[in-house]
């Protein structure tokens, strides 16, 4: 190096909060064994897209996948120049204790911390005080955030309120990053005047819009009318109920739900879980109109070009409908009579287009503000991610289990197989362990034994147990 150069800048490193790093092909069964989805596929899409947008040619974005130690808070400062949180309907009570544990985390970090809509819970009226009793949660949380960043991202209209009503003024709402996916770009249109008992549509939904919000009387009406409907489902119970016909979930209670083995469309193969994004959005490319009560399921749809309505049940979906002008009902309006042909014809994508470059800008700006490069304005618009993920084989949509076909089983029995492999190592290990203090204690090492195996029956028994049963 002569005497004039200059050594290359290191590049940013972001620590993102994400269950997996998009470029991790992860097999079916692993990824449900480790839970990569968080529970509910809907995380990845937002994860996935924060990914994209903040990767630069100066940035190298890191997946903490999903972790949040605080034990970790020193080599986090160390390796790490910033840690961003894309959250979504964060501020709910089932929630709080891993709010706390954010928290804590948060706290103990020297670095910025950048928060990106996150929403609160609460019901079609924005009726906030189910969340009282977490309310000093919330504002530890809040607080922890704003002395690490110039603001907090909310996803809508609600979430402001909230936050603002309890005195922080530092609140922007920036919508959920999924929708920036491609940037600027966003072209969704319909591609059939109509929809017609030979369309192809795709319909989603939670359980308890299923079981007690009308939803499930509206899917088996649709099933009856059009032969293409195709329900798919988000959460980790859906996926293990589909792959392994495990049905140790409370969600298996809900015999309405098409994720259910008892269920039409399941035994007819209309039932897909994705734990990958692309080959979700890949898949939605195909149909021509999509609808449910899953706000990520709809965007989802979006992100492929085909039209989408959202069945809003709560504060989280209908704030964030609102703010991308995203075409929706509340689901308390409709009717067990309901067509999905209706709702196409209703369905006006003009606000979500034309407002969406102006949303963008918006969303950059809040980067910017908070010290964050984004690929559209600081790299190649997403290109080296896109080129990436292209030259990757991600496993298919999650097929209800529906036959005994060896090529279909082999994948579930050889992951099976290296399970009871890593058991048997760890029972070895464990036997070492309690042969060196046998002597002393004067006890057996049986007991080692008899956990290893509850641990192996666990991992292997329910799984194939459930699925048998099912086939009887």
């Amino acid at each position: 190096m002569s005497h004039t150069e200059q050594p290359a800048p290191r590049a940013k490193r972001i620590l993102l909060r994400s269950g997996k790093s998009p470029y991790d092909v992860v097999p079916v069964e692993e990824a449900l064994h480790r839970d990569v989805i968080a529970t509910n596929a809907g995380n990845l899409i937002f994860s996935d897209a924060s990914h994209k947008i903040l990767q630069t040619p100066h940035t190298e974005v890191v997946s903490n996948g999903g972790r949040t130690s605080i034990a970790e808070a020193a080599r986090i400062n160390e390796e790490y120049d910033a840690f961003v949180v894309p959250l979504a309907n964060a501020f709910r009570p089932s929630f709080e204790e891993s709010l706390g544990r954010l928290t804590k985390l948060i706290t103990r970090l020297k670095i910025p911390v950048v928060v990106l809509g996150v929403g609160a819970q609460a019901n079609l009226k924005y009726d906030a005080a189910r969340l009282k009793p977490m309310e000093p949660t919330v504002r530890a949380f809040v607080s922890a955030v704003l002395d690490h960043s110039a603001a907090i991202g909310v996803r809508g209209e609600f979430t402001e309120r909230y936050l603002k009503d309890m005195g922080f003024r530092d609140v922007e709402v920036i919508g959920c990053p999924s929708l920036f996916l491609h940037g600027k770009e966003l072209t969704v249109r319909k591609r059939v005047p109509a929809l017609t008992a030979v369309s192809r549509i795709s319909v989603n939904g939670s359980h308890s819009a299923v079981r007690s919000q009308g939803l499930g009387a509206v899917i088996r009406r649709a099933h009856e009318r059009y032969p293409n409907l195709r329900f798919i489902g988000q959460n980790l119970s859906d996926a293990r109920q589909l792959h392994w016909r495990d049905m140790s979930s409370p969600n298996a209670r809900v015999t309405g739900m098409p994720t259910h083995p008892d269920h039409p469309m399941y035994r007819e193969g209309k039932v897909r879980v994705y734990v990958d994004p692309i080959t979700w959005i890949e898949d939605l490319r195909t149909f021509d109109y999509s609808f449910g009560s899953r706000i990520h399921g709809n965007i989802a749809a979006l992100l492929a070009g085909t039209p989408a309505t959202v069945l809003c049940a709560d504060s989280r979906t209908l704030e964030l409908c609102r703010y991308f002008d995203i075409p929706h009902r509340t689901i308390d309006r409709i009717s067990p009579e309901l067509d999905p042909a209706q709702l196409y014809d209703e369905a006006d994508l003009s606000g979500l287009i034309d407002g969406h470059q102006e949303r963008f800008e918006r969303f950059t700006g809040f980067l910017t503000r908070n010290g964050l490069d984004n690929t559209f304005t600081h790299g190649d618009g997403g290109a080296a991610f896109e080129k990436r993920m292209r030259s990757l084989s991600f496993p298919p949509g999650i097929r209800p289990w529906n036959d005994a076909d060896i090529a279909a089983l082999s994948s579930r029995f050889g992951w099976l197989q290296s399970r009871m492999d890593e058991l048997a190592a760890e029972n070895a290990g464990l036997r070492k362990e309690l042969a060196k203090g046998r002597g002393a204690a004067g006890k057996p090492a049986g007991g080692g034994d008899r956990s290893v195996y509850r641990r192996a029956r666990r991992v292997v028994g329910r799984p194939l147990r459930r699925a048998f049963q099912g086939r009887q």
